[in-house]
């Protein structure tokens, strides 16, 4: 195959344009709205492969398990991921299949159920950080603590929050998988929530884990091992800024690797927002990729065309 291939990697805006419009019919509107941009990459002669986030979506089927807890058994982590990777990717490539049936385009698309690989003694599992689901008072936490297992602490003045571990993904276990299906001219929709977290028991066999592994990495591990030609990460803004929200705010149209690195060591880009995306975007370039592109979904075809978002190069 000839053809350019890019990753996408789709954010939850992506998903959910309004906090107040969450119903699975407005998100299969936001599906509709993203795939209308992703089909003119298909379009242009790219191949595609789709990431993405699932966090609302985990913490809704949360939410209706704790609420039925008293009637019915509770679903774990690893179960809500893999449920949001068939509800999303559903959306995703019907609302795809429609947009590029429109360009007269009949190119075939599969949603993988896609597992990713963590080491269970990493250090993330002895300190978890990263909050799901809902809050709770302190003597509902320690309910839980006490029933589940689970480790909570208290947010902010907010209440009481379940945290789980954010490992480090070591290996995608349906790669070959992705590749066959790419090597067909498939665009593929995989590495939903940045996987199914899954760690190795003492035979070798896989078993799923409560953890979130981060999205933006999850997909540049793909996009790697994929050699892929282009690195997309979707997002909430426009393009990459340095002094954020500062009167001193400043746009990046281009930014070379170096400087990529340098403006993240002087804490340019906080580890809840920014800073994943910009450490996905240099650890794909040091790995032989040729170009990462930040900036929002209706702007992708402007930013392919170099006219938009922050392209990061070697």
């Amino acid at each position: 195959m000839n053809k350019p291939l890019a990753v996408i990697a789709i954010g939850g805006n992506s998903l959910i344009l309004d906090s107040k419009k969450i119903t699975v019919l407005d998100q299969y509107r936001a599906a509709k709205e993203t795939s209308h941009h992703i089909a003119a990459l298909v379009a242009a002669g790219y191949r595609v492969v789709i990431t993405h986030g699932n966090g609302p979506q985990v913490g809704f089927i949360l939410l209706r398990s704790d609420l039925a807890r008293h009637v019915l058994h509770q679903v774990p982590l690893d179960s809500c991921v893999a449920d949001t990777q068939g509800a999303l990717g559903y959306q995703i490539g019907q609302t795809l299949a429609n947009e590029l049936r429109r360009k007269k385009l009949h190119q075939p698309i599969a949603t993988v159920v896609t597992q990713v690989l963590v080491d269970k003694h990493d250090p993330a599992f002895a300190n978890p950080t990263k909050p799901i689901g809902s809050f709770y008072t302190e003597a509902e936490a320690r309910q839980h603590q006490a029933d589940s297992g689970w480790i909570l602490k208290e947010d902010a003045g907010r209440g009481w929050r379940r945290v789980v571990a954010s490992p480090k993904p070591l290996k995608i276990i349906e790669e070959e998988t992705i590749r066959l299906l790419i090597a067909h001219d498939v665009v593929v929709i995989a590495v939903g929530g940045g996987g199914i977290p899954v760690v190795e028991n003492a035979r070798g066999e896989l078993e799923g884990c409560a953890a979130v592994i981060d999205k933006d990495l999850a997909s540049c591990l793909l996009a790697k091992n994929l050699k892929a030609d282009l690195f997309i990460i979707s997002t909430g803004v426009d393009k990459v800024a340095v002094d954020f929200k500062k009167p001193t705010q400043r746009e990046l149209d281009r930014l070379r690797l170096a400087e990529a690195k340098r403006y993240l060591a002087e804490g340019q880009f906080p580890a809840g927002s920014m800073g994943p995306k910009i450490e996905a975007a240099i650890d794909f370039l040091e790995h032989g990729g040729k170009e990462v592109i930040i900036t929002q979904p209706h702007l992708l075809e402007a930013a392919i065309a170099g006219k938009n978002g922050t392209h990061i190069a070697p």
